[in-house]
């Protein structure tokens, strides 16, 4: 039995997708809230046969503040793919990324029985990458650096990857990834749906970041497990892309004209109003000067590491793009 936690999310759901396709059993984990409908149409996007694939799942209410929770979740489980995780840059989101992050994770690996569970994957991001390689591009040995500024998502994933190690120094395997921005379909008030719309609004930020379909994240991550191959992270990533680029290839679906860049006299104002009148406009919390670097950034991630590993080639962005977005388009058509 494979479990997968965080399975209604978008990559978590893709993978569920990918190991039952193989023929494994599959029990995935989920809220008591969760709309499993949405998963179910979802997998429309990926499969000829979303039905069958989607009534094969055992699906699994989970606490993770909630020991036996856990312990029954993890029942007859051999292997673990740890997808659940909140993304969040808004500083009122600190308590609940802390909680839905790094203490989930600490409790799941402090319930696993490494001789029982054989496997562990942990999803991660690129946000805890930091310092550069000889060519100027972060790699998988670009550490986390405690001294520089961080959103509180970054160090959520940081304190994760710490819990894991942890972990694999005691005895279980474990292989840790670290995805771009993920794109993907369904979903669609969370991940690229939300992703898509913001982008819509006709303008956009100057700088850049690296971009992963989730088809590939989702084939990657079992590929890792199915060849045993532990004790490492891979960094996901298919290309270093500006957020133009993207912006203009959405507004253009949908019939408008190119984005305007935010210019940098503008952004550079932004974290003195945000740290002012942050506390009268909650949407001014945004801007605070962690987040308006990121956006100005144009930070270059390689993914050299696991192409050369798996011998494995990306869907370009603009062809992952271009998928999602008409499936996003044809969504908002059918709901109006």
């Amino acid at each position: 039995m494979i479990l997968i936690t965080g399975a209604t999310g978008i990559l978590g759901r893709v993978i569920a997708l990918e190991l039952l396709k193989k023929g494994k059993k599959v029990r995935a984990t989920k809220r008591k809230s969760s709309n499993l409908q949405e998963v179910k149409e979802s997998y429309k996007f990926y499969t000829d046969k979303p039905d069958y694939f989607f009534d094969l799942i055992e699906w699994v209410d989970i606490d993770f503040e909630d020991l036996t929770s856990i312990e029954t979740a993890l029942q007859g489980v051999e292997e673990v793919y740890h997808c659940a995780a909140k993304v969040s840059f808004n500083p009122k989101a600190e308590k609940e990324l802390y909680k839905n992050n790094s203490e989930a994770t600490e409790k799941l690996l402090f319930a696993i029985d490494p001789s029982k569970v054989k496997k562990f994957l942990f999803v991660s991001s690129i946000a805890v990458l930091d310092g550069y390689n000889e060519k100027g591009e972060m790699d998988e040995n670009s550490d986390f650096n405690e001294k520089l500024n961080h959103s509180t998502y970054a160090i959520s994933k940081y304190l994760s990857e710490m819990e894991v190690w942890r972990s694999q120094y005691e005895g279980l395997n474990t292989v840790i990834i670290n995805p771009g921005l993920i794109i993907g379909s369904g979903n669609w008030q969370h991940s690229s749906g939300k992703l898509f719309k913001e982008m819509s609004n006709g303008f956009t930020f100057p700088g850049s970041t690296a971009y992963v379909d989730v088809r590939d994240v989702a084939g990657i991550a079992t590929e890792l497990m199915e060849r045993s191959i532990f004790g490492q992270r891979f960094i996901l990533t298919s290309e270093n892309v500006k957020y133009k680029h993207i912006a203009d290839q959405v507004l253009k679906t949908f019939g408008k004209k190119p984005a305007k860049l935010i210019p940098n006299s503008v952004l550079d104002l932004l974290p003195f109003f945000s740290a002012i009148f942050g506390w009268f406009i909650p949407l001014l919390k945004l801007a605070n000067k962690t987040n308006i670097e990121a956006v100005k950034s144009d930070s270059k991630i390689t993914n050299k590491k696991i192409r050369e590993t798996l011998n494995y080639n990306f869907i370009p962005i603009d062809d992952s793009v271009g998928f999602h977005l008409k499936n996003y388009a044809d969504s908002i058509i059918k709901s109006n």
